[in-house]
């Protein structure tokens, strides 16, 4: 299990770190055809640069389980993150959900590999 854990742990890390950076540096291309709906969400994002935000977290949360680094909580905080995305598919683009599913899944692992040290955060 702890191999297994690791090398998730470090696939993980290194998608958020690349989706992260791509919220900075537009290394993606964006698809041509989305629906007003997406737009109107994505340029409030942009807008009011929580975008930028989100960008920032992602990169953080993925090179902390890179480094095997505050991993424990990095999966709490993205845990946000990935229920936002999966909720935007939901809503607005289904079409494109597995990207968020497959986040959300590698995140509740996450969580789930790093259940020991939430015990003091959980006891009544």
């Amino acid at each position: 299990m702890n191999k297994a854990f690791t090398v998730t742990r470090i696939i993980f890390g290194v998608l958020i770190t690349i989706f992260g950076a791509n919220k900075f540096f537009n290394f993606m291309p964006a698809p041509e055809e989305l629906p007003e709906d997406v737009m109107n969400y994505m340029m409030a994002l942009m807008t009011t640069k929580t975008l930028y935000l989100v960008g920032a977290v992602e990169v953080i949360a993925g090179l902390s389980f890179i480094f095997n680094k505050y991993g424990a909580l990095m999966a709490i905080i993205l845990m946000s993150v990935s229920i936002n995305a999966v909720l935007f598919h939901i809503f607005l683009g289904p079409a494109d959900i597995m990207g968020a599913l497959i986040l959300l899944i590698l995140n509740i692992v996450m969580l789930y590999a790093y259940r020991d040290k939430y015990k003091d955060l959980l006891a009544e």
